[in-house]
This record gives structure tokens, C-alpha cells and sequence, in this order.
């Protein structure tokens, strides 16, 4: 969703903006006084302007008459406001309270008698922003939502390109995370947040964030709890307390909600307004709702808020985590490569700045929400991070481990998948069949490496345990979210709620949680304590699972939500099997993939007998035949449509199986299952003579008379598998899809019942479980922002698009020559225990050794805010701040701006006409 504000569109809203009829004159005379916007100023206000019913709803007339007496910014005592007025100081005074209080003035004592003063204040920042600091005005009056986004847009429609770096008084400057520059000695004291507080000791107190606040009514709520992200410091601190828009805080909570607003990424910016030695509040931005942070974001004018500050990166210290890409606010961070192309190294864009060039909507960025989520440059970055579904960081990973750093590299792939002892035994390694080095020689062992890293955290007499990272300043969320299905897919999103601060309940009809991973992957492949311990963290971090509980038979949607559960996420995967629609198919000896490995899962000691036929070619299909050995069969044999070399099973898989004398034959067909006395005594296939047809679509076609028999007393169909709905989505709308799936939003995973989710196999079919575990994480997102009132699903969010350099165009130079490290192949025998070894730690260090090191983040300095939020996200001391600005700590008092804006102005145009032209 784009911004919707560009103009405003009232037809959007939830609210109608109330028009007075008859307009009231006082109330327009104080609008056109406050106002910035040049031509309300000249031509004054009319009942259809913001400035008009942005005041009428909680200005009275007599209100409008005190204002009117005073001068915007300009503080006056009670005394003089009596002399002004004429009002006596018993009427008047109560009456500056309510006048305070609604947010049209506020106060401070700085004078040398130290007497209170009123000063009417500008819009913004100012009485717009304190009408939306109390959640029941707005409920009230939600036309003051509209008010405060139109006066942060309207007065800069036309200047944004012509103000100078400091900002010129206007809004909010933003400020460095404070050890980001605590060794630039060229710093002055203003730049540091350590530097207000000390001026202001004591005097703090934390109010709601009036911008989260306000874009929730407007519908583009971020999803934060919105309370006491804005510091009020010295008298601002009195004025929020006393008029009950915030309440006291020490030292040490200041400190805790700055950190808390750096782990979630928020930008730190302080007022700019009042010149060099005063501000009124620190703020903590979410840049997908600050109006403040939207003016050099939309407007591509970075000199509106910038830091003197400018990130760069140390491209050899840099291995393309993204961790700096997904949390720079203003989108000048993406990934990029770090090999050399060809023609030497690639040289990436950097956005025009208005200083040499006209300026006008067109050269804004009205979608920039979105457009500050692109991950990658386009010329590509690693490939291994490209091709996994959940985009792990593994150059990260290996680069941590390499250094030994194995906790920090287990809680870097923890980021995107809280499953990697499982994965590092059961992935279908697309990272490695992606990675650049398989181009030199072999892939590096990516899987192997996350298996020995996630090892030692099972080995470890303390498992680690991921901080809750909650955009709260009130403890985690305590709104109810219900996951049905606890496999992959819905653990994974109960896993990233939990990281959120959410309590999630995950409801599981099996007798076991692991869905797949426990009643579909063999032990000898995947030992069932291996996933009950990755379960384990998942139930430490607070998440209940409740087993033997199916949903739409034990308990329905409806009484779920009579419980008090706000959303549900469905994940219940594809459980069933497919039949062949052929012949003898029913009878007793014939069972599918599905229900023979979830019996032998519940019992290993179910017996096979005689001879075995396992239809299908995929790895489940040799799951299937490779327990059937361990289970007794005397004979299996394989039979699929594919040739060898198009078969769905991987190459490994197959040679494992071999090995253990399953017989594979390529190219057949079932035409019937023979059968005797409801028994089975054979399997007639065909030829098959073409899988695909001419677009790539399965078609296959069949030789009729091209057949053979071949004798067993068992089959096993393994061609595909099948959802079980039951009775979950009685009673819903629901929509499904091609083969039973869900039907549902690609982005957010939103179905026609809007607080029903889906994600995993029951919307895209079969996959593999690293692609739910991506899907789990994304859910997640979209039930967090679901949850929380009035916000959008979509606004500001990683849309995870990532893209792979060209492996054909690199000068890779010198390069580790070690050979790929290989683990202890499994030991001989048909046993269920996974006897599979695990790299030792030197291997370790020769593997990681062997990474080309693709990838590296790339700074654009134009669209660089300054804020330092990457830094406090890089591993690897790879992304700095610089003081390379300096002219950018320049504030001024927003009374002088066009002091400030008018040299600036005339030197721009002198450039604009006689500069060189591209």
C-alpha cells in the first residue's frame, strides 16, 4: 500500500472531517495566525482547510480570544495575559489549564523570576502534535489525526528542497545512537543524547508517541504500542504530567526506553526549533508512521532532518547479513557483492539530491515506506542468502564460526529460522546449490556447518534462549493468537510472536508437536529428540502447545474467539495421501507414503513383510522405501514416471538407498495393482514415455502396450498428499484453491475471513520445511500487525525480494584451495537411529575458510540519515558513522528559518541556472 496522504484522500478515512456550515471568524483568525503555509498566511483559512477544522472541534471561541492575544512561540506570564486580555487572573487561569490541557498551549518557567509563562506554539511540532497525545481526544475528535498529518505536509509542500543541512528550525533533527560516535572526537556536545540529558538532569517524563497514535486512527497504524516513546525533558516534562499527557520517568528508565527503541530500530530525534542550546523532547521514531522522519523521506530531502553523520561500510570486513538493509530507516543501506565483476568492481547508484537539480513531486518519493524495504541492489548479491526461502544470513554465520563466535552465529540464524538442527540434517540445501564457490569446485558445506553450530547448542547445559524484542514500553502484548497446527510453519510464527512479546497458543491434534518433521521425516534422518529440543526453546520463550486438541471437531474457530482470541494463523500442512485412481488400490496391503511413515513413527516396530513396491520418485518416496528395509521387507523396489536424471529425489537421496539395495527403475507407470482374495500380489505398469507437456505442465503420456508385472505383497503410494480441512473452516469464508489449498493474500497470508492466516503446505502445496519456516516468520508479521488496532498489513513492510549476482561475471582472484570438508558418512546397517557424524571443529574452521565471501552491504551517503541504528545491528564491525556533515548540527530557532533558508535558497538557483548541466 502507497501513501495514501498525498493529497489527502478523506474518502479513505474512517472518520468524517467535520465542516462547519457557518464558519466561526475567531477560530479562522487563529488558524491563519499559527499557520506556516505561505498561502493561508496571505489569504487567510477557509472551514475547508485543516487549519480551520483542525481547531474548531476542541477551540472555543473564548479559547480563540486569549490566542489571539498572544504571538506564536512568544511566551507571555499570567499578569500580562490578564493586562492583554482583560480577563481577571481567577477566570483566566483555569481557562490557560483547559487551553493546556487540549494541547493549544503549553508552558514552561524560563525567565529569570522563574514565573510560568503560556506560549501559544506553532503546529507542528507543537499543539498538532499534543491534540494527539491523549487517546480520548482523538476518540473524540479523530478530525485532529487528519489535522497534524496536513500540517506536517501542507507548509513544505513547496520548500523542501531549499532548506539547508541543520534543518532551519523546522521540525526534528535527528541524533546519533550515542555509541555510534563515542570515539569521533570531532563531535560536539549537542550531537550526543548523553549531552540533553545532563542538561535537563531530573527532568524527564515519558508521553505517548503522538505520531503512532494519530496514523493508527488514520488506518496506518505500525503495529507499536504507543506509549512513552517521546521524552519530555526540563519544564516540557512538568507540562505532560500536569496536563496528563505523560508521567515521570528517571535517568535509568530513559536510558532503558532508548535502548529498547535502538534493538527495535527506532530513529532517536530531538526538536529543532528553539537554537542551539535548547530542546523539549527526545523522540523514538518508527519511520513507517513519523511525520517528522516523512519530510526527508517523501520530499527526498535529507537536509530536513539528517545527523552530521554518514554511514560507510568496511567492505572486507562486511558479509552481507542484511541485518543494517532490514533496519536502516531511510533505505540507504542494500546488499550488494563484494567479488570484483570482469570489469573490475561494481559501482552502484546514488539517489539525485535536490541541490543541483529542480525539485518538484515528481522527484518524490510518495511510496517510500515501501521503496525503504528493498533489500538488494540489482546487480545482485550472494547467492546463498538469495536462494534460501528464509534468506539466512550464512556468510554471516560462517564468518562467526570461523572465528569461533558459535552462540552469536547460532543467534544469527535464529533471526530467520528457529530450526537449525534440523535443518542442519534435513534441508534440501538450495543455499548450496546456489553458492558461488560450486562453480570453482564443490559448494561449501553450508548445511554441515549450521549442523555442528546448532550442535553444540543441544550438547550445551544452557540452551540459548533468544531475547524478546517487543515494540513496547509496557511489557509484551497480551492480545490472544491462536496457531493450529504445530508443525514447521506454525511453530515458526509462534517462535517470532514470542520474539515479539506475544504469549501465542499453538493447537495440535497429534499426540506429539513437530507435524511433519516428527510423523513424515524417518529417525534415521531425523531423530525425534532432535526436534522435541528445538521445541523445547520454542516453549521457553513462553509459547503453550497444546496436543490431542483438533480444531473444528474438539473446539471450534467461534469458541476460540468467545475465548478472547483475536487472529489465527492455520498451518496444519498436508497430512493426507494421494491415491493412484487406478485398479486394486484399495485393497488392504496398499497404503499411502503419509500414513506409512506416520505409522512407523509411532511405532518403529511395525513389520513389512514379502516384497515391497514404493510408487513415486520423489525424497519421500525414498523415505518410504528405505524404512520399508528397515521395517522387515525383504525386496523394495522404486517405480516412477521421471527418467534418472529428472527424477524429484535428490542424487544423495538416491544413492543412500541404493545403497541399502532399494531398487530404483525410471520411466513406468501404474496401470493397476493386481490383486487375489483382496490381497495384493503385484503391480502392472506402463511405459511412460513423457512426464511434462509442451508449457511444462505435468501431463505425462503412456505406451499402453509397453508393460510389466512385477510380484510383491505390499505397495506404497508415494504421489503426492493431500489436506485434511476436517470441520476447521466450517462456518468461515475461507476460499480454497487448486488442490485443496487456501486460498490467501501472497503478501500478507490474509484469507476472505480476515482473521484467519494461512501459510506452509495448506497454502502453497508440499514444500520442503525450510520454505514453512519462511512462511511461519511472515505470518507472524502479518498477525502482530492484525492484532494491534487500526494497522496496515502491508505499509513498510520487507517484501524479502532479494537477487542473485551474476556467478558468470566474477574475477575471483586467490581463494582457499581446501577441499569440501566431508562429515562421517552414517554407519552400515538398516538401523532407525541417525548415525550421521558432525563436522569437527577444525574441519570447522577449513570449511568456513572456503566461502568467496560474495556478498557485502553497500551505503548510499545521499540518502543517509545519520541515525546509526546500523551499527548497533552489525556483527562483524563492519558499518560506521563518520562526521563528514558537520554543517548539519546547525539549528537555529524556527523564528530566524528564513535567515537560514533564504541564502541557501538564492546560492540553489544560482547553481540551478548557471551550474554545469549533465
Amino acid at each position: 500500500m502507497s501513501e495514501t496522504h498525498f493529497p489527502l484522500d478523506e474518502s479513505k478515512l474512517s472518520f468524517k472531517i467535520p465542516k462547519d456550515e457557518k464558519p466561526r471568524e475567531k477560530i479562522m483568525k487563529l488558524g491563519r495566525k499559527i499557520t506556516d503555509r505561505i498561502p493561508a498566511k496571505i489569504k487567510g483559512v477557509t472551514v475547508d482547510d485543516p487549519e480551520y477544522w483542525g481547531l474548531a472541534g476542541l477551540v472555543t471561541d473564548e479559547m480563540a480570544d486569549v490566542a489571539l492575544k498572544m504571538d506564536v512561540h512568544k511566551p507571555m506570564t499570567l499578569p500580562q495575559l490578564v493586562k492583554a486580555t482583560g480577563k481577571s487572573a481567577e477566570e483566566l487561569e483555569p481557562l490557560l489549564y483547559q487551553m493546556s490541557y487540549i494541547g493549544l498551549l503549553e508552558y514552561n518557567w524560563e525567565n529569570e523570576r522563574h514565573e510560568k509563562q503560556y506560549v501559544l506554539p506553532m503546529f507542528v511540532p507543537g499543539s498538532a502534535e499534543f491534540f494527539n497525545m491523549q487517546k480520548q481526544q482523538i476518540e473524540e475528535h479523530p478530525e485532529v489525526t487528519a489535522f497534524f498529518e496536513r500540517m506536517t505536509f501542507l507548509p513544505l509542500e513547496h520548500i523542501p528542497a531549499m532548506v539547508p543541512p541543520g534543518g532551519a528550525g523546522i521540525g526534528m533533527h535527528v541524533i546519533p545512537v550515542e555509541k555510534a560516535i563515542e570515539t569521533e572526537n570531532r563531535s560536539v556536545d549537542i550531537e550526543h543524547i548523553s549531552h540533553w540529558l545532563k542538561k535537563y538532569d531530573g527532568k524527564y517524563a515519558a508521553s505517548p508517541c503522538s505520531c503512532r497514535m494519530s496514523r493508527a486512527k488514520l488506518g496506518e497504524g505500525c503495529g507499536d504500542d504507543p506509549e512513552d516513546w517521546c521524552i519530555g525533558v526540563g519544564d516540557m516534562a512538568d507540562y505532560l504530567v500536569e496536563t496528563k499527557k505523560g508521567h515521570y520517568v528517571d535517568y535509568d528508565e530513559v536510558l532503558r526506553i532508548l535502548k529498547r527503541a535502538e534493538d527495535n530500530g527506532f530513529v532517536h530525534q530531538i526538536t529543532n526549533i528553539d537554537g542551539e542550546n535548547k530542546i523539549f523532547a527526545i523522540c523514538n521514531c518508527n519511520v513507517n508512521i513519523c511525520n517528522a522522519l516523512r519530510l526527508s523521506q517523501m520530499f527526498n530531502t535529507p537536509n530536513l532532518g539528517r545527523s552530521a553523520y554518514v554511514a560507510s561500510v568496511t567492505s572486507e570486513n562486511c558479509v552481507a547479513c542484511g541485518r543494517c538493509v532490514e533496519y536502516c530507516p531511510a533505505g540507504a543501506v542494500k546488499l550488494g557483492q563484494k567479488l570484483c565483476t570482469k570489469d573490475g568492481p561494481v559501482t552502484y547508484p546514488r539517489v539525485e539530491l535536490p541541490d543541483n537539480t529542480p525539485w518538484g513531486p515528481e522527484k518524490w518519493t510518495v511510496d517510500y515506506r515501501d521503496k525503504n524495504r528493498i533489500n538488494c541492489h540489482d546487480t545482485g548479491t550472494a547467492p546463498c542468502k538469495t536462494a534460501c526461502p528464509a534468506h539466512i544470513a550464512v556468510q554471516g554465520y560462517l564468518k562467526m564460526a570461523a572465528q569461533g563466535r558459535y552462540e552469536e552465529a547460532l543467534a544469527l540464524i535464529k533471526k530467520e529460522n528457529p530450526f537449525p538442527a534440523v535443518c542442519g540434517r534435513v534441508c534440501n540445501r538450495r543455499c548450496e546449490e546456489a553458492c558461488t564457490r560450486g562453480t570453482v569446485d564443490q559448494a561449501v558445506a553450508i548445511d554441515a556447518v549450521k549442523k555442528f553450530i546448532a550442535q553444540r547448542d543441544l550438547d550445551a547445559a544452557t540452551r540459548y534462549i533468544p531475547p524478546v524484542v517487543t515494540p513496547s514500553n509496557r511489557g509484551g502484548f497480551s492480545e490472544k493468537i491462536a496457531i493450529i497446527g504445530a508443525g514447521p510453519a506454525g511453530l515458526s510464527c509462534a517462535y517470532y510472536l514470542a520474539e515479539k512479546g506475544y504469549t501465542p497458543t499453538v493447537f495440535e491434534k497429534n499426540d506429539k508437536p513437530g507435524g511433519m518433521l516428527v510423523y513424515g521425516i524417518p529417525s534415521y534422518k531425523l531423530e525425534k529428540d532432535v526436534v522435541a529440543a528445538e521445541i523445547d526453546v520454542i516453549r521457553a520463550m513462553g509459547v503453550e502447545i497444546r496436543c490431542g486438541v483438533e480444531v473444528g471437531k474438539d473446539i471450534t474457530l467461534d469458541q476460540l474467539r468467545a475465548e478472547g482470541y483475536k487472529a489465527f494463523y492455520i498451518a496444519i500442512g498436508c497430512q493426507g495421501g494421494r491415491m493412484a485412481g487406478i485398479p486394486g488400490e484399495d485393497a488392504a496391503d496398499v497404503m499411502t507414503a503419509v500414513d506409512f511413515l506416520r505409522a512407523v513413527a509411532d511405532n518403529e516396530g511395525t513389520s513389512v513383510t514379502g516384497r515391497a513396491v514404493v510408487i513415486g520418485g520423489g525424497n519421500v518416496a525414498i523415505d518410504v522405501a528405505r524404512t520399508a528395509r528397515r521395517c522387515g521387507a525383504e525386496q523394495v523396489s522404486m517405480y516412477c514416471l521421471e527418467s534418472r536424471e529428472s527424477m524429484p529425489a535428490t542424487a544423495e537421496e538416491v544413492a543412500e538407498a541404493e545403497a541399502e539395495q532399494v531398487q530404483v527403475n525410471c520411466g513406468w507407470g501404474p496401470k493397476e495393482i493386481l490383486t487375489e482374495n483382496g490381497r495384493v500380489t503385484g503391480v502392472l505398469f506402463k511405459r511412460c514415455t513423457s512426464v511434462l507437456n509442451e508449457a511444462g505442465r505435468f501431463a505425462p503420456v503412456y505406451d499402453e502396450d509397453d508393460t510389466v508385472t512385477v510380484p510383491c505383497e505390499r505397495v506404497f503410494l508415494s504421489i503426492g498428499q493431500s489436506i485434511q480441512w476436517g470441520g476447521l473452516l466450517e462456518g468461515t469464508q475461507v476460499q480454497l484453491a487448486g488442490g485443496g489449498r487456501a486460498a490467501a493474500d501472497p503478501l500478507t497470508y490474509q484469507t476472505a475471513e480476515p482473521d484467519v492466516f494461512v501459510g506452509g503446505d495448506v497454502y502453497t502445496g508440499p514444500k520442503f520445511a525450510i520454505d514453512a519456516i519462511a512462511a511461519g516468520k511472515e505470518a507472524a508479521v502479518s498477525l502482530h500487525r492484525f492484532v494491534q488496532p487500526n494497522t496496515s498489513l502491508t505499509i513498510g513492510r520487507n517484501r524479502r525480494d532479494f537477487i542473485q549476482l551474476d556467478k558468470d561475471n566474477l574475477a575471483l582472484g586467490s581463494y582457499d584451495a581446501s577441499p569440501r570438508q566431508q562429515e562421517a558418512p552414517a554407519a552400515p546397517g538398516l538401523s532407525f537411529r541417525d548415525t550421521h557424524g558432525t563436522l569437527t571443529e577444525e574441519q570447522v574452521r577449513t570449511e568456513t575458510a572456503r566461502c568467496l565471501g560474495c556478498g557485502a552491504s553497500v551505503v548510499d551517503p545521499n540518502k543517509c540519515i545519520g541515525c546509526g541504528i546500523c551499527t548497533t545491528k552489525c556483527g562483524f564491525d563492519a558499518i560506521h558513522l563518520s562526521r563528514e556533515l558537520p554543517e548539519c548540527s546547525t539549528m537555529i530557532r524556527s523564528e530566524d528559518k528564513f535567515k537560514a533558508i533564504l541564502p541557501y535558497m538564492i546560492k540553489r538557483g544560482i547553481r540551478l541556472k548557471f551550474g554545469k548541466k549533465e
